[in-house]
């Protein structure tokens, strides 16, 4: 292969020849790397090069003579536009399902031997044992190459921004805390070694942070701790020699990023490997010696970083109030705005609140990219306005903005829908419906330990009382300053309840309800909440049970609402919600601004 190629039909063309060359019958290409990341560096986005599509998960199949590109429902109708031309088919899948569905359309349509590849760097093991579960005799899996490699001219490199520290005045806790309480949970598994290689555990074990991936303030990196010992395997120039220093003191040594391969090979035969079979790849564990003995066991780090200590709540609380108060700002800019009759798009939506965020302290980055969809646009869970593709927000409709911030000290994600003109009264009882979900979620209390997809029918259930739904998860859990989507925690009726998903003290999680109209509006409203131990329970039980505070700061725009659609115990809710906004976020606002809050925050009973 000479020459670049420019669409994704030659993409498909060029992947093909290097399959014929190599003697490969299909290729899979996930949308991973090999941390398993759910936002990716431009060097692992092969499959939105392959294909176009620029949604954040999709599974790609390509045989000799199909093409075919896996996704839930939240990207139908972006794929369906985003694959016109390619000779790619777009494939309905259920939300959790693409990487199987492939396999699955793979086993019923092939005759006789074949050979599936793909990049076992980027494929977690535990799919690689689901893949050779499912396929039936005669498919042979091939996983040592790349074939982007070779027809990919122009790939990105690696990133190269620098790592630092996350001060312990807001990690609360040490690394050599951290790395001594992993170090006991590996005792209590009986392992001698663990391999890491998801980022976020890795930035919050150390308590650093970078830049690599964007919205995501982490860092390429693996890990390989041992009783007294670490080997952290990084672009050392990302390191300065402060930080080396200061982590070699606490016993973390750096090694090329690309070293960690030969280190695993090295491992001596008796080592007991702790490691989870669904955060670390295939090649990893391929480049392992026949005799190191694998504990298999949920990664420690990961419950361990989902509990927020109160001292790290306490953080995100103050965090909460400047993200509060910026989008106050913004509010009360976009409604005189919209008013004067001023001219506003989508673009100037993320421009603006961005702007306004840049403002408070300890700000970094927006945490994901800002969706701002008006009317039909709002109807698309994922939408992303461009240069290229936005609208105007004029006339009559609602505008969906989903927003979120990196502090130093917390992670924000919320969601708030704008009337624009004077709603519908078809609008304001959707809005109410999918707010009543929110607050039904919000005001529950369960057993300490409930697996969390449990939960997800408590905010279906107002919808489902009129025959609606939606059809993305009800909440995930959110890092530290950490990554947007974080687990072990998920509150969706799609993911299966495992003990990993049970929930905990201190964990915090998103609980976004929505329901969309095709071609018209969506609608969703997001607030996070933390999981805090209700202290009076039944004198009859010892059973803990948790409740949820609500972290998020911000009116919820009730000239949507329908009043007759609410029960008096639900306005109330919504009274002591905004009554809490107005106290916390008042103190820290403008004039104009505070009168503005002074207005939304009116309580709706009297």
């Amino acid at each position: 292969m000479t020459a670049l190629v420019d669409t994704p039909s030659q993409r498909i063309d060029a992947l093909r020849q290097a399959m014929t060359t190599h003697g490969i019958d299909a290729w899979l290409v996930p949308s991973s790397d090999p941390h398993l990341s759910e936002y990716l560096p431009g060097h692992w986005q092969g499959r939105e090069w392959l294909t176009g599509f620029t949604g954040s998960v999709g599974t790609l199949l390509v045989t000799h003579g199909f093409a075919g590109l896996w996704v839930d429902s939240r990207y139908w109708v972006q794929a369906d536009k985003e694959l016109s031309g390619s000779g790619i088919k777009m494939m309905k899948v259920a939300q959790g399902q693409q990487i199987l569905a492939p396999i699955d359309w793979l086993d019923a349509n092939h005759t006789g031997a074949i050979t599936l590849g793909l990049d076992g760097a980027v494929l977690p093991l535990a799919a690689h044992r689901a893949f050779t579960a499912r396929l039936g005799e005669g498919v042979t899996i091939k996983s040592d190459r790349d074939l982007l490699e070779e027809i990919w001219l122009d790939r990105p490199a690696l990133p190269q921004a620098p790592v630092t520290p996350h001060d312990d005045t807001f990690a609360g806790q040490t690394r050599i805390d951290r790395l001594k309480q992993l170090r006991q949970a590996m005792d209590e598994a009986g392992a001698d070694a663990h391999l890491i290689s998801t980022l976020d555990d890795i930035a919050w074990l150390f308590n650093l942070r970078g830049s690599d991936v964007d919205y995501n303030p982490v860092f390429l990196a693996h890990a390989l701790v041992d009783a007294h010992h670490v080997r952290l395997f990084i672009d050392q120039d990302k390191v300065s020699a402060v930080l080396r220093e200061a982590l070699a003191d606490d016993g973390v040594f750096l090694h090329d990023y690309a070293e960690a391969l030969d280190a695993l090979t090295r491992l001596p035969e008796s080592t007991r490997l702790l490691l989870d079979p669904a955060r670390v790849t295939l090649s990893l564990v391929q480049a392992l010696s026949g005799q190191v003995t694998l504990v298999e066991a949920f990664q420690p780090t990961t419950l361990a970083k989902a509990c927020k200590s109160e001292a790290e709540i306490d953080h995100i609380r103050a965090a909460m109030t400047r993200d509060g108060a910026a989008l106050c700002r913004f509010l009360c800019w976009l409604e005189a705005t919209l008013e004067r009759g001023e001219a506003i798009t989508e673009l100037t939506i993320d421009a603006r609140l961005t702007a306004e965020r840049t403002r408070e302290k300890h700000f970094i980055s927006r945490s994901f990219p800002t969706i701002a969809g008006f009317n039909a646009n709002g109807a698309l869970p994922h939408y992303r306005a461009t240069e290229a593709a936005h609208s105007s927000i004029k006339g009559q409709g609602l505008l969906l903005i989903d927003s979120g911030a990196q502090y130093l000290d917390g992670t924000t994600d919320i969601t708030r829908v704008i009337p624009v003109g004077e709603p519908t009264s078809a609008q304001r009882a959707d809005y109410t419906r999918v707010l009543k979900g929110m607050m039904a979620l919000s005001r529950s209390r369960f057993p300490e330990g409930i697996e969390a997809p449990r939960l997800d029918a408590i905010a279906r259930t107002p919808l489902w009382e009129a025959g609606l739904d939606y059809g993305h998860g009800t909440g995930h859990g959110v890092g530290y300053f950490l990554n947007v989507h974080e687990g072990p925690q998920v509150i969706s009726r799609g993911a299966q309840p495992t003990p990993q998903t049970a929930m905990r003290e201190g964990m915090i999680t998103s609980i976004e309800p929505g329901l969309y109209r095709p071609g018209q509006w969506g609608i969703r409203i997001e607030n996070l909440v933390a999981n805090r131990l209700v202290t009076q329970v039944d004198p009859l039980t010892d059973d803990a049970f948790l409740d949820f505070e609500t972290l998020t700061l911000c009116p919820i725009d009730t000239r949507l609402i329908e009043p007759t659609l609410l029960r008096e115990d639900e306005m109330t809710w919504l009274d002591d919600y905004h009554r809490t906004v107005f106290e916390r976020l008042s103190p820290t606002l403008d004039d104009e601004t505070r009168a503005w809050l002074a207005d939304k925050t009116q309580p709706l009973t009297l």
